[in-house]
């Protein structure tokens, strides 16, 4: 009888533990969601204002007021498949896809050269620089190849 409490406690304690574990995991997608909302409205009020667009311009060269909105719509774009992909809405193979596609655009390939540098101060570890890395091998593979089929340019990475 009592190996059966023992395992009672066990099996309850572990339920607890896994309860605690999924609560974790949507609280964590639920701030995600909420940090991604409160981005895309400021870079929307960015995009809408001058002044507070000015306030985004750290770019190395003059950029155009035109251009800026549309860097930052292209950062609207780049942060909202990041985000599909924390929350997992997406896999990395589809994520990939995605940033391929973008990558296709000449004004999201400027965006991505222009804010090289605002990449460099992640810490490498972090998933925010992995995926930039990858980004980067894939314009790079996408500049490189001689070949008009795109979207079999570049190697997915495995999940």
């Amino acid at each position: 009888m009592r190996r059966a409490g023992y395992a009672a406690v066990a099996g309850l304690g572990f339920a607890c533990g896994m309860l605690t574990t999924r609560s974790t995991h949507r609280s964590r997608r639920a701030a995600l969601t909420q940090q991604h909302r409160l981005h895309f409205d400021l870079l929307c009020r960015a995009m809408n204002d001058t002044a507070l667009a000015a306030v985004l311009d750290t770019y190395d060269s003059d950029v155009p007021l035109d251009k800026q909105r549309q860097y930052l719509f292209a950062n609207a774009l780049y942060i909202n498949a990041l985000h599909a992909h924390r929350i997992g809405a997406l896999d990395i193979e589809e994520l990939y896809g995605h940033l391929r596609v973008m990558c296709q655009n000449h004004i999201f390939r400027d965006y991505w050269e222009a804010t090289r540098h605002h990449r460099a101060s992640l810490h490498s570890s972090s998933t925010e620089a992995q995926l930039g890395r990858m980004m980067d091998r894939l314009a790079r593979d996408l500049a490189e190849a001689d070949t008009d089929e795109w979207w079999v340019v570049g190697e997915p990475p495995t999940p």
